[in-house]
This record gives C-alpha cells, sequence and structure tokens, in this order.
C-alpha cells in the first residue's frame, strides 16, 4: 500500500471512531510499524489535520469538515504543477499560500512521487512577473474581490499613455503575459489590459455591481463566440 492511499485510510478510520486508538492498534491495522504510524500522524497533523492524541494513549480526529484526500499519482503531479505556477505568476500572498500547499502536499507524497517530483521535467520561469507586476496583480485581486473601481495609468503598444477609470473583473492569464480583463467606464464595454503594460494605478472608495452582462464569464462567452464565428 502506497503511503498516501494508508494516509487516506488512516483519515477515515480515525473519522469514524468515537474512542482514542492506540499506535500499536493502528500498525497492527495497517501491517506497519507503530515509528510509521507515529510519523503519518506527524505528517497529518502538519498538513491541518485536526488529530488529537499522543503516544502510548491513542489518536483520534475532532469533528470537523475535512476535505478528500486521495489523489492518484497524475493527480499529485497536476496539483504540484498548478501550485508552482501560482507561486511563480500570482501576487505575495496567493503565492505564499501556494508554497504553503506545496509543503503540505510534499509532507504526504509517497517515495516513488517524490523523486518523480523532484526531477520533473516542467521547469515553472518567474522572470517575467517582478516586484510591480506582483504588486499590481495584489491591488487588482483585492479590487476585483471587493468590487472597487480603479483609477489606471495604461501604456500602449505604441507607448501612447492614457488614464483609465475601469470596472476590473477578473485576470486572465493568456501564456506569458497577465491581461486584466475590466469594463472600462470611458468605453462603456469590455476592455483588456496587460499587467506589464500598467504604469501606475489607484484603488478607489467606489464600488460597483457585476452583472450577467457585466462579469468575467459573460466576457469569455463573448470571446468564444467570437473565436467560434471565425473558425466557421
Amino acid at each position: 500500500m502506497h503511503k498516501s492511499e494508508r494516509l487516506f485510510q488512516l483519515v477515515n478510520l480515525l473519522k469514524g471512531r468515537r474512542l482514542a486508538i492506540t499506535a500499536k492498534s493502528l500498525a497492527d491495522h495497517f501491517a506497519v510499524s507503530e515509528r510509521t504510524i507515529y510519523r503519518d500522524i506527524q505528517n497529518l497533523q502538519s498538513s491541518g489535520v485536526p488529530i488529537e492524541g499522543e503516544a502510548g494513549v491513542g489518536y483520534l480526529i475532532a469533528e470537523c469538515s475535512l476535505p478528500p484526500m486521495m489523489f492518484s499519482y497524475d493527480e499529485l503531479t497536476a496539483l504540484l504543477l498548478g501550485s508552482k505556477m501560482v507561486s511563480a505568476w500570482t501576487d505575495p500572498e496567493l503565492s505564499a499560500q501556494a508554497k504553503s500547499a506545496i509543503a503540505k502536499i510534499e509532507a504526504v507524497l509517497p517515495a516513488k512521487l517524490k523523486q518523480q517530483h523532484e526531477h520533473s521535467p516542467y521547469l515553472v520561469s518567474s522572470f517575467n512577473h517582478g516586484e510591480k507586476q506582483q504588486k499590481f496583480s495584489q491591488i487588482l485581486r483585492d479590487s476585483i474581490e471587493r468590487n472597487l473601481v480603479v483609477l489606471l495609468d495604461y501604456q500602449d503598444v505604441n507607448g501612447q499613455l492614457s488614464q483609465r477609470l475601469i470596472e476590473p473583473l477578473g485576470l486572465v492569464y493568456w501564456g506569458g503575459k497577465w491581461t486584466l480583463v475590466a469594463h472600462c467606464l470611458l468605453r462603456d464595454g469590455y476592455r483588456e489590459f496587460r499587467i506589464d503594460r500598467i504604469v501606475q494605478l489607484q484603488q478607489q472608495i467606489t464600488s460597483f455591481e457585476k452583472s450577467t452582462t457585466k462579469c468575467l464569464n459573460h466576457y469569455v462567452e463573448l470571446v468564444k463566440a467570437k473565436y467560434a464565428e471565425k473558425q466557421s
């Protein structure tokens, strides 16, 4: 039995008990050593699983809602790769959360997958996402979540500077560059702004309301329709 499978079963076993179960009983159940059970308990606790108890007394899980923990090798690989992308290409706050998630995943990786992960053919570069872009991304994400208008100083592809008052709706990564999707109050419509071309921005105290015709999903549907029309 792989370590990830044992950890999943261990969580389910502890969740289903009303009384503590000793490490020896758990070791007998899984046909492993008590030392292995102690390591498993520590790994689960460090990953946020609320296991209570101690050696010689027994363990159980406090009542709480736990997410599913059974992942295949490919699923874990995908999670690690996605977390590395978030860590490298987003703002400092999300990056820190992604690094925390990576640490938790790596803590319970089976030895075989850990070795594969260390020799992964994928490299996630952060060369094109500097401190300035990270700062702008964090302000924009906060503005999107709180529905706050943003004043934008923007430089287009020809070097022309303009100032726009926008209602930020979403951040889209097309591959290579992040793009802000927003409703431009000057143009009264959707506009896209590359994050690396933003010169300065200021979050305003004015709020706005999203709707079915002014939101990221609606924008995406329009893009899909436009693309499908070109393909036909």
